[in-house]
């Protein structure tokens, strides 16, 4: 099982990414997956996440509003919307997938990607 993030870089405040995370390896359909992140010296905390069956999305408050998460037309795929930036939206992203359990905690999510990299300038 693989879990491929992209779309991280580098952005001024204001600015807008695209993340995108592709699972592959197995059968993904009952799964949810979702995003988190890390800054330095932080614990890893819940961005948002997506059933897959449903789409039903879920989000962290801090992140309600400019990021959108959403399956992409290609399979197995989620995308995170991420506009109105700001420099503490910066860490390192991660996906994750999961089955069971509840969303917003890192614990219960089986599958993880390697992170991808956003950095927000003042």
């Amino acid at each position: 099982v693989q879990l491929q993030a992209s779309g991280g870089g580098l952005v001024q405040a204001g600015g807008s990414l695209r993340l995108s995370c592709a699972a592959s390896g197995r059968t993904f359909s009952g799964f949810i997956m979702g995003w988190f992140r890390q800054a330095p010296g932080k614990e890893r905390e819940f961005v948002a996440a997506i059933r897959l069956s449903d789409t039903t999305t879920y989000y962290a408050d801090s992140v309600k509003g400019p990021f959108t998460i959403s399956r992409d037309n290609a399979p197995n795929t989620v995308d995170l919307q991420m506009n109105s930036l700001k420099p503490e939206d910066t860490a390192v992203y991660y996906c994750a997938a999961k089955n069971t359990g509840t969303v917003y905690s890192t614990s219960g999510y089986a599958y993880w990607g390697q992170g991808t990299e956003v950095t927000v300038s003042s």
